[in-house]
This record gives structure tokens, C-alpha cells and sequence, in this order.
């Protein structure tokens, strides 16, 4: 059983290149929350890892790119009636290195960033989507509440929208 007391620490990277977003369309795993939606890359903070121990290892393993350089663009927290809360770091960035490998929880794909909202994303990750790619708003504090899988409330810096 599920101790919802205890909240889950993860990661989030939107890789940028050609004004497209390195996606991951998540199709392989079974039992995945996410499964058939499409998000960035990362994950699950392993013991002792700080957010950008976790960034680094999960993108690489992901991926099989180094990042160079990265931006820490927002806090993102989900709650949820079905599933422990979680803190989810989440950053950008366009400078990395290597060569992409097959990653075994999806299928990637870099989606030019106007296409974006046409893929199956979960209603929240649109709003922090479009917060990336407003340059007026460098971080970010977003709660995102949701209950049967549908979205019921968005607080952005302590503000509901």
C-alpha cells in the first residue's frame, strides 16, 4: 500500500533544439500513471541525490545526452487522491552533448514546441508548458490538484488561475 505521507522528489527536463522539445511519449512501461501521455524526461530521486544529481543521471539515462548546462525553471506540486504528493523540479535546456540512445520507458521524439498541446499531455503540464515559454516568468511555483486523473485546481505563485 501507498504511504501518501511520504512525498515523491522528481525531476523534469524539457531539452530544447530547433524550437522543438525533446519528448518522450510514454508507451512502454506497464502500470505507468503516464502511460500514452507524452512529457519530458526524468524522474525519481535516488538516496542522497540533490535535484541536479537526479537531472543529470536520469536525462543521461534516458537519453544518453549530457547535459552542458541547464536552467532550474520551477517547483511543480501535484496532489492527488490517488497517488502520494509530489515535488517535481523542472528545467530547460539547449546545451547538451552525445549522441540520443532508445529509451526503454517510451518512445523519443523531438515535437516542435507549436505542436506541443496537440499531443495527449496531462491538463497541467500545458500550463507549465506555456509557462516555460513565457520569458517573463524565469521561476515559478505551480500546484497542481487533481482528482480521478482530471485537473480541479491550478495555483500559481500562492495565486489560483
Amino acid at each position: 500500500m501507498t504511504d501518501f505521507s511520504k512525498p515523491r522528489l522528481t525531476t523534469l527536463c524539457y531539452l530544447e533544439k530547433d524550437e522543438s522539445y525533446l519528448m518522450l511519449h510514454r508507451v512502454t512501461k506497464k502500470n505507468d500513471e503516464n502511460h500514452d501521455k507524452w512529457i519530458g524526461v526524468g524522474g525519481h530521486f535516488e538516496f542522497q541525490e540533490s535535484p541536479e544529481d537526479c537531472l543529470l543521471r536520469e536525462v543521461k539515462e534516458e537519453t544518453g545526452l549530457t547535459l552542458n548546462s541547464f536552467s532550474f525553471r520551477g517547483i511543480v506540486t501535484f496532489n492527488s487522491d490517488d497517488h502520494e504528493a509530489e515535488y517535481m523540479h523542472l528545467y530547460t535546456s539547449s546545451d547538451f552533448s552525445g549522441s540520443m540512445i532508445q529509451c526503454n520507458e517510451g518512445n523519443l521524439e523531438w515535437v516542435k514546441k507549436s505542436q506541443i498541446e496537440n499531443l495527449t499531455l496531462w491538463e497541467g503540464d500545458k500550463i507549465f508548458l506555456r509557462l516555460l515559454a513565457d520569458k517573463t516568468q524565469p521561476f515559478f511555483s505551480l500546484k497542481l490538484c487533481y482528482k480521478n486523473g482530471e485537473l480541479k485546481k491550478a495555483v500559481l505563485d500562492g495565486k489560483e488561475i
